[in-house]
């Protein structure tokens, strides 16, 4: 082996779903086009499920270098199954990582199988770099996840001020705690998004108007995951105008959101499901519909960008930092119909018109690939503790 690949810096990306995926694309592509990093993506869970899409085609098709393929995901609907899904992860991983060995671990966001490569690297000595800390959704277990996931990183990408300060309140030294915005917003300033024809030759769909997007995922802090869905549905059966749902999370009780989804397509005028859509036609459709509906991140890290009215139902993304195109409501079907009523009314979109977006501008993936490429790997596992501040000393 040459002096050059010796000299190369081994950083494994971590990616789950069509979700976490999207945004760690542009990242991905700065990675890979770095003369002096050796990147390998270590798929895993939704990605290499068929009911859900079977999404590392898209990764095999922009060419990153696949390292593994994790098979992890049990065709399961319940907390059981999730689990054992974290435990299945990190037997496959354990072996992966020590056979591979790479200088450091990129992570990110709250996906509850990303628990699994967080402890792996942790007793493998792998230092973890891990973007979206420092955010709530207290509604998710995700919200556990991410603060697990930030106390076992060593570098932090936040996509807000406010994150950054919260992961630095969490005890982590300033240094390690970038803001570098939210990655899926390069999308906006680096892929070429489709027109709307294109868009609805892509889609097999004329868009009609009014259009609402669905997105609707699994609760996962309540013992019913799908508590909250009857008072969606019970909404959406009666609202006007074409409705376009993504298939949800693979999370405790997603199956019987499929089937209740699929029974309502098939009671319910222009009502289309769309399995898995890739990240530059789902964000030409943030760009093309007249209003967003569900409980998905999607609605407010995104859909801000484009001044898109979101109706946000239930408890699910509560705590997240929210920009003004979001009308919260609460799990009850009046509440949401008047709500997206609201939000379909052409006085609404104007004046949202020259919003910003709180998660940043589109150039966050530069920013992580500089501090991944440059960061000194010495001593980076070992964190000096915080400061305790005796409030009681005179």
């Amino acid at each position: 082996m040459s002096k050059s690949s010796k000299a190369k810096r081994k950083i494994a990306v971590v990616t789950t779903s069509r979700a976490d995926y999207s945004h760690l694309y542009w990242p991905l592509r700065e990675l890979a086009d770095r003369p002096d990093v050796e990147l390998g993506v270590i798929a895993l869970g939704p990605h290499l499920s068929p009911e859900f899409g079977n999404t590392i085609s898209e990764i095999e098709r922009e060419g990153f270098p696949i390292k593994a393929r994790i098979e992890c995901l049990l065709s399961s609907d319940t907390d059981t199954g999730m689990a054992k899904t974290i435990g299945i992860a990190i037997l496959s991983l354990a072996d992966t990582l020590s056979a591979w060995r790479p200088d450091l671990m990129l992570l990110i966001a709250d996906r509850y199988e990303m628990m699994a490569p967080a402890c792996a690297a942790l007793a493998l000595r792998i230092p973890v770099a891990h973007i979206e800390g420092g955010e709530v959704s207290q509604g998710a277990i995700d919200d556990h996840v991410r603060n697990a996931l930030t106390k076992l990183a060593h570098i932090h990408f936040t996509s807000t001020e406010t994150a950054r300060r919260r992961v630095i309140a969490m005890g982590e030294e300033p240094w390690r705690v970038h803001h570098a915005g939210a990655p899926s917003l390069d999308h906006l300033s680096r892929s070429k998004l489709l027109s709307r024809i294109a868009l609805e030759k892509r889609l097999d769909t004329k868009i009609a108007s009014p259009s609402i997007l669905a997105a609707w995922h699994p609760v996962t802090i309540l013992r019913d995951t799908n508590a909250e869905a009857d008072a969606l549905f019970t909404a959406l059966a009666h609202v006007p105008g074409q409705l376009i749902f993504v298939y949800p999370n693979a999370d405790a009780g997603s199956h019987a959101l499929i089937e209740r989804t699929r029974a309502l397509a098939a009671a319910r005028p222009d009502t289309h499901i769309f399995v898995n859509l890739d990240a530059v036609t789902y964000w030409s459709l943030l760009g093309q519909v007249d209003a967003m509906i569900g409980n998905s991140s999607s609605g407010i890290m995104e859909a801000a960008s484009f001044a898109l009215p979101v109706v946000n139902v239930g408890m699910r993304q509560q705590g997240r930092e929210r920009a003004r195109n979001i009308l919260d409501v609460p799990a009850d079907s009046a509440a949401i119909t008047a709500a997206l009523k609201r939000a379909l009314v052409p006085a609404t979109r104007k004046k949202l018109r020259g919003m910003a977006n709180p998660y940043g501008n589109g150039t966050a993936a530069t920013i992580i690939a500089n501090v991944l490429t440059t960061v000194p790997l010495e001593n980076l596992l070992i964190k000096q503790p915080a400061p305790i501040i005796d409030r009681h000393s005179r």
